[in-house]
């Protein structure tokens, strides 16, 4: 049997789970069509513009599957036992250290894109103390940041006058606020251990997904209908202007004043209500989390019927890295340092390009080139120090 049909023939058979794979895909195409695809506002009864889902959706369902992957490496379905957790965490830090440098690489590039990777290189960090956590858990914890995590952050901002500075803009208030991705990882972790590939898993991970994104969709409706339903008060800042004047506070006598102006309030409910791509409110939460969590439901349960058209895509997502590195080291090139464009002909070609390249890399290469030096940094890590 030649290379190629034995790839064909074998390529997501378990142990690896091609609905995954399936998922990770869509979520580098969407990605890359946020990025620079030409999509009009979305409307229900109009396909033209549900490629409009992409905004923001897609990098969630990245976050998602990360929490995924990280409960599979981890244990799958059983907890870890305590005795692998030193080398587990040091795997992760290694794993995540070159993901982020990874994604320090591509900021460089000065494209207009919101590199993803420096936050998914911490991500791996951030869930070491969770990771003997139980699936209810890991789904407390998620329901806790997205329900709490974005009023919290709103009137902490407000009642500090929005303050900013690189740690807190990189981990709190910026494109990806930590606390709000934090809910995804941990969503995805739980999934990653109810046995995520067997069907009754992928069922009830459907019903649960569509039930959240019509209650966090519904909630950001009515929070528009109110006039509340602008971006997160995590995210955005509110400047204080008092009889034409911008007030810059400078010291206690002034605070009362300044205070009154950003409306700590009108930030809380913002940031509930705020259902926007990348607004971190808790209603984009819940309905994008929603949405991302159906359509990994999806990808589980059409992999199986559907499981040679869909190897492509697989392929695809079984080197998200490289895929992604890819797409934005093709921006640069064509772009230029700093340039913006978004052109639906230049997504397609790069998303034809993608599932060529890959599928032919996997299929004679096997691992993606990125994804052996994210796997060579982990075990370099957590390797046992030579006496």
């Amino acid at each position: 049997m030649t290379r190629a049909l034995r790839w064909f023939h074998e390529f997501g058979r378990p142990p690896r789970i091609l609905g995954l794979d399936v998922a990770r895909g869509l979520a580098i195409l969407g990605m890359a069509g946020a990025h620079i695809g030409e999509t009009e506002p979305f409307e229900w009864l109009d396909p033209s513009t549900w490629t409009d889902l992409v905004h923001g959706r897609s990098s969630i369902l990245f976050a998602v599957l990360a929490g995924v992957s990280i409960a599979l490496m981890t244990g799958r379905s059983a907890l870890p036992e305590r005795e692998r957790i030193p080398g587990i965490r040091l795997n992760l830090i290694g794993r995540g250290a070159v993901i982020f440098v990874i994604g320090l690489g591509l900021e460089m590039l000065n494209t207009p894109i919101a590199v993803i990777l420096t936050l998914y290189g911490l991500l791996y960090v951030a869930v070491i103390p969770v990771l003997r956590w139980r699936p209810w858990q890991l789904l407390t914890g998620a329901a806790v940041l997205a329900v709490v995590g974005p009023a919290l952050l709103a009137l902490l901002s407000a009642v500090a006058l929005n303050p900013y500075g690189s740690g807190i803009g990189f981990v709190l208030y910026g494109s990806y606020p930590l606390t709000v991705w934090m809910a995804f990882v941990l969503g995805g972790m739980a999934l990653g251990r109810l046995r995520v590939d067997q069907v009754r898993t992928a069922v009830v991970a459907l019903a649960v997904g569509v039930v959240l994104a019509v209650v966090g969709y519904g909630l950001g409706g009515i929070g528009q209908a109110a006039g509340v339903g602008g971006g997160s008060g995590s995210s955005s800042i509110v400047d204080g202007d008092i009889e034409g004047d911008l007030i810059s506070p400078s010291g206690w006598e002034d605070y009362p004043q300044a205070l009154a102006a950003v409306d700590p309030l009108g930030a809380v409910l913002r940031a509930v209500f705020a259902v926007e791509p990348h607004s971190g409110g808790t209603a984009e939460i819940l309905g994008s989390g929603g949405f991302a969590l159906a359509v990994v439901a999806l990808c589980l349960l059409l992999s199986r019927p559907l499981r040679w058209p869909l190897l492509p895509l697989g392929a695809l997502g079984s080197m998200p890295l490289t895929a992604y590195s890819a797409h934005v080291l093709s921006v640069a090139l064509v772009g230029g340092p700093g340039g913006f464009f978004s052109n639906n002909g230049f997504w397609a070609a790069t998303a034809v390009g993608l599932l060529i390249a890959t599928t032919l890399w996997s299929m004679f290469f096997g691992r993606g080139p990125l994804e052996r030096l994210v796997g060579r940094g982990a075990a370099a890590m957590a390797a046992v120090p030579r006496r």
